[in-house]
């Protein structure tokens, strides 16, 4: 991103979360909220008011999508088509690695709310700033989880400035890029998939693009939700 040391930007965050903080970045879909311990976990749901039944999103990078999903090659490429040839954000929902060791890593609490039943989501491509964070989680070996940074119900957040009050007082770092890539009226975030059946659990931003990449290369038709 053009203007902003987005590296330094990154190890700022990663540090913060890391050793216990709550941080409001900016990503492509929309602003997020990022923790890693349970008090900063409650802190996040706290300040969204957000329903305990509504999961946080692992923080990882496409290598560790790949080791925590259980998915075929064909699921796979077709993820990698999206998010990769195609450069589209993406929220993949699929059965995961239980015993995988970063997951063994997560306190009890957090990761009872980063899943759903046997799956768990990863957003991929939302940008170089959380792209950079997740490198470095992973490579230390600790995950974070995020959420929008909205109050539950009220719609994403495509400014630093638009973001509710009690959101910003609970975090501890905040990273301003400005308005996100993706900012539509709709108050949409990432488009959401569960490629175990490819239901799609949300429809998101680039919804469309992401329907007709399915459509065209691999012969399935995405049904948005009722």
């Amino acid at each position: 991103m053009h203007g902003f040391d987005v590296a330094k930007d990154a190890r700022r965050v990663f540090e913060c979360v890391r050793d216990g903080g709550m941080a409001i970045i900016h990503l492509d879909v929309a602003y997020a909220v990022l923790g890693r311990t349970e008090e900063a976990v409650r802190r996040i749901y706290g300040a969204k008011s957000r329903s305990y039944g509504k999961p946080t999103g692992i923080v990882a990078n496409q290598k560790l999508q790949e080791e925590l999903h259980i998915l075929g090659d064909l699921q796979r490429t077709m993820i990698r088509s999206i998010t990769r040839k195609h450069d589209l954000p993406l929220a993949v929902i699929a059965p995961y690695r239980k015993d995988h060791p970063l997951l063994a890593g997560m306190p009890p609490f957090v990761l009872a709310n980063a899943v759903k039943g046997d799956t768990l989501n990863i957003l991929l491509n939302a940008g170089t700033l959380r792209e950079q964070i997740a490198d470095l989680a992973v490579e230390a070996g600790v995950l974070f989880v995020g959420s929008s940074a909205n109050a539950s119900l009220t719609g994403s957040k495509y400014r630093l400035e638009d973001i509710d009050d009690v959101v910003r007082r609970a975090a501890d770092i905040e990273i301003d890029y400005g308005t996100s890539k993706y900012v539509n009226a709709e108050g949409r975030s990432s488009t959401m998939i569960d490629f175990s059946d490819y239901r799609v659990q949300r429809v998101g931003v680039c919804f469309d693009e992401i329907a007709r990449v399915m459509k065209d290369e691999f012969s399935v038709t995405l049904e948005p939700p009722a």
